[in-house]
């Protein structure tokens, strides 16, 4: 059993603290660590599916069901009308799997190694998506400060910025969506001999069924949806319990303990030399929330929580936004990595987090 495993205890602890109506900063910790073994077993359970697909589509296949858990996540803080603190988790989530996710892929995989390769035309391909996600969703914040209004403050739960915002942020959200999609068609059809050029490599002698993989997502993803629960239900107290702003508990514990499964798997195949594979999980991660996950998101506040939620990200989210989506296609463009790039990408993600952590 892998040592993240271990972490399932802290699931009955955390549901057997709400019950007894715990402190909030306990019952979210509990629950924060309940989700890391959830999502862990999710990647798990991807990786299965995705093992004779290769890198190109076996990467599309483990970020699509590793950001479930951020999706379960959200979906829940929208539901409670935390509409600041789900935005703060998606630029988390985006600056975490292109900076933490891959900076520490980088930095293991090169630690015995003078360089890694990796096949350009898709790093850039992935990375381009990336750049466009992030530029797409700046834009709606520049329209409001172009209007002479302000955006959101820190630590505020919610903001109406009016039905034009909101319109915008809806043809946004679906514009970004086809772009998705198309980027589906490019991957899986159109250009599939380049997304997965070669067949499996790995030993499938102890591979799960296409059965067995499915009835564990299913499993996982009930489980990820409770601790999911308990962790946002307990976000707005807990935070003021130990003197952290909701908005860095989303930018930066949510995202981190949601990208538990992608970290794992883009690091470990990263350590194994494939870093094709490390780079598909952690850009095209990233690229996937913007892409996918925000419009999701965006479309699902219209009928779920107080108001719909409006793509204008405060000046610190905007920042951490272009920050991934331009140096990420940057440190790619050559289609090699070493340890040193990979702590370059740690170190921009610490200082994020120290200006956010003071913000």
């Amino acid at each position: 059993m892998r040592p993240v495993y271990w972490l399932a205890v802290f699931m009955p602890v955390a549901l057997a603290l709400r019950l007894v109506d715990a402190a909030p900063s306990l019952v979210f910790a509990t629950s924060a660590l309940g989700v890391v073994p959830t999502a862990a077993l999710m990647g798990e359970a991807t990786e299965q599916l995705a093992a004779r697909a290769g890198p190109g589509i076996g990467g599309l296949v483990n970020v699509t069901f590793g950001n479930a858990p951020e999706l379960i996540i959200a979906i829940f803080a929208l539901a409670d009308g935390l509409q600041e603190v789900v935005k703060a988790s998606i630029v988390g989530s985006v600056v975490s799997n292109a900076l933490l996710v891959l900076g520490a892929a980088m930095l293991v995989g090169g630690r015995r190694r003078t360089r890694q390769t990796f096949d350009r035309t898709v790093a850039q391909a992935q990375s381009g998506m990336l750049l466009l996600s992030a530029l797409a969703l700046v834009l709606p914040a520049v329209l409001q400060l172009s209007r002479h209004g302000s955006l959101p403050a820190v630590g505020r739960i919610r903001q109406d910025f009016g039905s034009d915002l909101n319109r915008v942020s809806l043809i946004v959200a679906l514009l970004l969506m086809a772009t998705y999609l198309g980027g589906l068609l490019f991957s899986l059809r159109t250009h599939r001999d380049l997304f997965n050029p070669a067949g499996p490599d790995e030993d499938e002698s102890g591979a799960w069924s296409i059965r067995r993989s499915v009835c564990v997502l299913a499993v996982a993803g009930g489980l990820v949806a409770g601790m999911s629960d308990l962790l946002v239900g307990s976000i707005e107290h807990a935070s003021h319990d130990v003197g952290l702003s909701q908005f860095f508990v989303g930018a930066f514990v949510v995202a981190i303990v949601g990208n538990a499964a992608e970290h794992y798997i883009a690091v470990v195949a990263a350590m194994k030399d494939k870093m094709d594979l490390a780079v598909n999980i952690a850009v095209g991660s990233g690229a996937q929330i913007g892409l996918f996950v925000t419009p999701v998101l965006v479309l699902l506040s219209f009928v779920v929580g107080p108001s719909p939620m409006a793509l204008v990200f405060n000046g610190y989210e905007l920042v951490g936004l272009l920050a991934a989506g331009l140096i990420v296609p940057a440190l790619l463009s050559d289609g090699e990595s070493n340890w040193f790039t990979g702590f370059q990408l740690l170190a921009l993600y610490a200082i994020l987090g120290v200006v956010f952590f003071f913000a």
